[in-house]
């Protein structure tokens, strides 16, 4: 865990300090309220079961900006003219802000980190000055990172798509934004790698050959890993699933797809998921049941925790706030036994009209603090109640006799039509969902 508050020449963010715990009864903005790291929930400590990280693009790279209108927020770390000043400066910001967060992992896209230049090696050069830095602050603070990638969807030769762009041309130079970022990722000891596939889908069908863009996903993502093997990464890679927007209609539209995409390519071996909450949402999905999904299939890879609007259809991006969200998240993740190597990376960003650099803390702090509180709850509802009690009674006709045949494979469907034959029609079995959904308001 992060310990010391790494400050460059200029302290971006004066008069705050180490962010501490004070308890629930505190009245304090800039002070945790239920994440005590060192708790040990569970069998380990609070800050093992989440790996809290912060997002470069939101917190660091983000002003306020939306269709329609310029950004509104301050950001010191960038107001210089010479673009790679500018990415030195803003990296100083960031490790004093995660320092004194406590967070102990950062993400980024190549292009948060580093300008790209004007050639492919202008911008390669960039990246590696710029890492080298970042290694740098890493040691002296303690603070890792959980994952990179490349932005593969931002430049206007990605408005078809990366890696199945109809242009060879363009998928070539994302496979040169991708080598260098895994490059920089396995310099600074990153423990994963990520593909969002912002602009990997379709606007229109008429002008589309889905099945050959596919394909050509699939070699790219196998090219990519086995280059990444090549020069020793050991990680994961993961793939963050999304159903639309950018584009229309995106190929990794949601888990479900996804792991069938994998097997498809015989991908399992080397991928996993990194799940978004308002990524769920999109896909019609709870964030429970993506995550359910993942670990049932042992897919499950890392986080981004985060929330969205759900009566505007946006990917907006908030701060989680929702405790419901938080409780059934770790209910899925306390039995699955955590997210390993992964983390919960905060894909989130302050609102528009949030414009103090304090309230960048006020908001990973509040967020933290409804995780904290959900595995709180959650550890309770599974150790003290009837919880699992109560759904494992559902199934108990399949615990023994004829229904623990038929999931061991003995019972074809003429023996299955015997059975209803001489059974006669079944009683009805309650699924006690209010009684569940109560126990679980029980313990908020």
């Amino acid at each position: 865990m992060a310990t010391n508050v790494t400050i460059g020449a200029k302290e971006y963010f004066p008069g705050i300090s180490k962010i501490q715990y004070e308890g629930p009864q505190s009245k304090n903005p800039l002070a945790f309220k239920y994440y005590d790291e060192n708790k040990v929930v569970a069998g380990k400590p609070m800050k093992d079961h989440f790996r809290f990280a912060i997002a470069y693009w939101h917190t660091f790279c983000g002003a306020g900006s939306d269709p329609f209108g310029a950004g509104t927020m301050p950001l010191p770390w960038s107001k210089n003219s010479d673009a790679m000043q500018a990415a030195k400066d803003k990296l100083d910001a960031a490790f004093e802000f995660i320092s004194k967060l406590g967070a102990p992992f950062y993400c980024f896209h190549d292009r948060d980190i580093a300008p790209e230049g004007n050639s492919i090696e202008e911008s390669e050069a960039n990246l590696k000055e710029i890492v080298a830095l970042a290694k740098k602050k890493q040691a002296e603070s303690g603070i890792k990172l959980l994952w990179g990638t490349a932005n593969l969807f931002s430049h206007p030769r990605y408005m078809n798509g990366a890696s199945t762009n109809p242009d060879f041309h363009v998928l070539t130079h994302g496979a040169a934004q991708v080598k260098a970022a895994i490059d920089a990722t396995v310099e600074l000891g990153g423990e994963n790698y990520v593909f969002w596939g912002g602009r990997e889908g379709y606007t229109s069908l008429l002008n589309t050959n889905m099945k050959r863009e596919l394909e050509h996903l699939g070699m790219f993502l196998t090219k990519s890993r086995d280059y990444g093997r090549k020069i020793g990464f050991k990680g994961s890679f993961l793939i963050e699933p999304k159903p639309m927007e950018p584009s229309t209609h995106q190929y990794d539209s949601d888990v479900a797809t996804v792991i069938g995409f994998l097997r498809k390519f015989d991908l399992l071996n080397d991928f996993k998921l990194n799940i978004e909450n308002n990524h769920a949402t999109l896909a019609q999905h709870s964030f429970a049941h993506e995550l359910q999904v993942a670990a049932d299939a042992g897919l499950l890879g890392s986080l981004d925790v985060n929330q969205g609007y759900p009566h505007n259809g946006w990917d907006t991006d908030e701060f989680l706030k929702n405790l419901y969200d938080a409780i059934e998240m770790m209910l899925v993740l306390l039995p699955y036994g955590g997210i390993g190597k992964g983390g919960m990376n905060f894909d989130a960003k302050v609102r528009r009209n949030s414009t103090d650099l304090e309230d960048l803390f006020i908001a990973h702090i509040g967020s933290m603090d409804t995780i904290a509180r959900g595995l709180l709850i959650a550890d309770r509802i599974l150790s003290e109640s009837d919880y699992i009690k109560l759904r494992t009674a559902r199934y108990a006709s399949y615990d023994s006799g004829n229904g623990a045949a038929f999931e061991r494979g003995e019972l074809g469907l003429e023996a299955l039509r015997d059975l209803a034959v001489n059974m006669g029609e079944p009683k009805q079995i309650s699924g006690k969902q209010e009684l569940i959904e109560n126990l679980i308001n029980q313990y908020i």
